[in-house]
């Protein structure tokens, strides 16, 4: 299923006495940028959490914001824990300006509890392993919910973008249809054109004939119509495969564009010109909206 790039997801769970919420928010980016914002006690599964994420996207800019709250046991809210190394840098620090100044009295315990940071919320050490045990399942309950908008909203990319291209088909089906009567109308006015600078003077038919058949060569088309049926036939069967297309999809845009501007360039067709205009909007429509498939 093709999907879009622009999702949001978000799931909760508890693991070892904390909750953890994740939001993930996903735009549309030319490769896949993960950014993570998430408390310390999670940093040793950084890459873990970004190796599964690459897993499941290939493209989209996708900020993750992972919080840990206590899991509403007033016990677990309260603990506490001391900073010793810092505990241990005051009471050094303290001995130092004693000895400096020559300061007379003891370093109490009254004075190291009433410094900052001396007392720090506990946080519940686990080992890597058996912290992604218990995460993993938050964070793939995320993934899943992300993708599942990514992929609603690709369904009405695609719906979008085939009717688009359903457009630019009966446009280019005119085209077909149109161009065997150009050189005929061609032949027509020059014909009309000599007679009217000659006054009646009789034609040299084959020099006519010669002129038309120069003409049909320099303005056909058959081959640009080829291709561009080709490449809708490709961008098709890309919507339908539900691949990461995007980047496919771009690159036959750019040839689609290719092949409308030579139409345009080498017909001077009125009505071709017109189709050739509005075959161009629907281009320009169908790549806005192309940038945000995965």
């Amino acid at each position: 299923m093709t999907k879009s790039m622009t999702g949001y997801g978000k799931a909760e769970g508890s693991v070892s006495g904390r909750k953890f919420t994740v939001e993930m928010k996903s735009v549309n980016h030319r490769f896949l940028e993960i950014s993570l914002r998430m408390p310390q006690a999670l940093f040793p599964l950084e890459a873990e959490i970004k190796r599964r994420m690459g897993e499941r996207f290939s493209r989209g800019k996708i900020d993750v914001s992972i919080r840990a709250d206590g899991n509403g046991d007033a016990e677990s809210e309260t603990r506490l824990a001391l900073n010793m190394p810092l505990v241990r840098n005051y009471y050094a620090l303290l001995h130092q300006l004693k000895e400096e100044f020559n300061i007379s009295g003891e370093v109490s315990l009254a004075t190291l509890i009433g410094l900052r940071d001396v007392f720090i919320p506990a946080e519940t050490q686990e080992e890597p392993v058996e912290l992604w045990g218990g995460f993993s399942p938050i964070l793939d309950e995320a993934i899943g919910n992300i993708l599942g908008m990514r992929e609603k909203e690709g369904e009405s990319l695609t719906t979008d973008l085939k009717n688009r291209l359903q457009v630019i088909t009966g446009l280019l089906e005119g085209i077909a249809a149109r161009t065997p009567s150009v050189v005929a109308d061609y032949q027509k006015r020059l014909t009309d054109r000599i007679k009217e600078l000659t006054e009646g003077i009789a034609l040299d038919e084959s020099r006519l004939l010669q002129e038309v058949a120069i003409m049909a060569e320099k303005s056909d088309i058959t081959e640009e119509i080829v291709r561009f049926r080709s490449h809708i036939d490709q961008f098709c069967d890309l919507l339908a495969a539900g691949d990461a297309a995007g980047r496919k999809i771009d690159f036959l845009l750019q040839e689609m564009g290719r092949e409308v501007n030579t139409i345009g360039s080498k017909s001077g067709d009125v009505e071709i010109a017109r189709s050739v205009v509005e075959i161009k909007s629907e281009l320009a429509k169908l790549r806005e909206q192309a940038q945000n498939i995965e």
